[in-house]
């Protein structure tokens, strides 16, 4: 039950629809992040959808740690747990095990580490990760693969890639397994595989034609965003496009500013996620159709505007600067869940607004006015 469909495309930029089981997915699309089950700054799921997000994106590693894949299990899996009825991608833990992890052994059957919550020694590998995203149930499951960081030494990240081709091998019969088993949560639960390879053209062409020989539902593109410039993430987005199938949804993971989804977009992606909304208004830095705003900011003090002129989020349509700025230094919590319900609504306009454009053929016009403009200080 997952279909995508190319509606059309402007230059390497594509407009499409993905149908799950759980709704079908304008793309481009941006996931909201809630690591666990939750997006951090008090925000519900009711929230979520008056914000206008269409897939949620919640983390296996910190799920299976606290409170447990199998309480989700036995609690209907994480639909039902927090309420909430439309799309869920669940990462595979692998990024959480690379970059959390202080001691840990890769073998050819996983990775053994002591967790970051209370030292207790966990092995988590293919097999595993499916697990544990079945239990969860989400909609999409992405592959366990290993993430390094760039740089790393060309015949490490050579080994690397090959064995996350090898582990993906793995995760195809382990979930194709659990789908057909009684009691399943979601036994239409669909698999996407990860590109990776560093900042090595030549190893991510021959990862991305190996990983696409291997049935999947999406295909992401995993590494980036951990260290390189942004010209180098462009550049290897543009190195892996032609080896993607076209026929299946694109996602660059973990990425990122407005000016790098539109220029993501641009390059041929079709889904986003990232902690950057939440986190950066959970520290007064909000995003505007006229660049960022830091709302702590002194000229602020007696500003009785919204946020963003014309913005329909709930703070923008109740709260002045003024207010949410008091909020902020006085530290009552409001001010933290306002910031962020701005963010994340206008990441979900942006995209909104990026569909639209690509609908009506003006993308590259789209484009060349706001490439810039949204990673610029909003003057006002």
């Amino acid at each position: 039950m997952a279909k995508y469909t190319l509606l059309k495309k402007e230059g390497k930029a594509r407009r499409g629809t993905f149908e799950t089981v759980h709704g079908t997915i304008q793309t481009p699309v941006f996931m909201n992040v809630g690591t666990s089950a939750a997006i951090k700054g008090g925000i519900s799921t009711r929230d979520l959808e008056e914000v206008g997000c269409q897939v949620e994106l919640s983390n296996t590693y910190h799920l299976h740690i606290r409170p447990g894949d199998d309480l989700i299990y036995r609690l209907g899996g994480i639909h039902k747990f927090f309420n909430w009825q439309r799309p869920v991608l669940t990462d595979s833990g692998g990024f959480q095990v690379f970059s959390l992890a202080k001691l840990r052994k890769i073998t050819e059957e996983g990775v053994s580490f002591n967790s970051h919550f209370d030292g207790k020694r966990i092995f988590m590998g293919p097999e595993e990760s499916m697990r544990i995203q079945s239990h969860l149930g989400s909609t999409i499951a992405m592959a366990f693969d290993e993430c390094v960081e760039n740089p790393a030494p060309y015949d490490y990240v050579k080994k690397s890639q090959e064995r996350t081709v090898r582990w993906l091998r793995r995760c195809r019969a382990e979930l194709d397994r659990l789908n057909a088993e009684d009691g399943t949560v979601n036994p239409h639960q669909l698999l996407f595989g990860i590109n990776q390879g560093g900042t090595y053209d030549d190893l991510r062409v021959q990862n991305m034609i190996e990983t696409a020989k291997i049935p999947c539902d999406g295909y992401a593109i995993g590494g980036l965003a951990v260290g390189e410039d942004a010209e180098t993430m462009y550049h290897i987005i543009e190195t892996v496009e032609p080896y993607m199938p076209e026929d299946k949804p694109r996602y660059l993971m973990g990425v990122g500013t407005p000016q790098n989804i539109v220029e993501a977009v641009y390059r041929g992606v079709d889904f986003f996620d990232c902690v950057m909304p939440s986190r950066n208004a959970r520290h007064g830095t909000l995003f505007t159709w006229q660049g960022k705003m830091i709302l702590l900011n002194e000229k602020y003090a007696e500003d009785s505007r919204p946020i963003s002129e014309g913005c329909g989020c709930p703070a923008c349509r109740n709260y002045s600067r003024a207010y949410i700025r008091h909020l902020f230094k006085a530290k009552e919590a409001l001010g933290m869940r306002l910031a962020v319900l701005h963010n994340l609504y206008f990441y979900n306009e942006l995209m909104q607004k990026i569909r639209d454009a690509l609908d009506e053929g003006r993308y590259e016009e789209f484009y060349k006015k706001y490439r810039n403009k949204l990673a610029e200080r909003n003057p006002d």
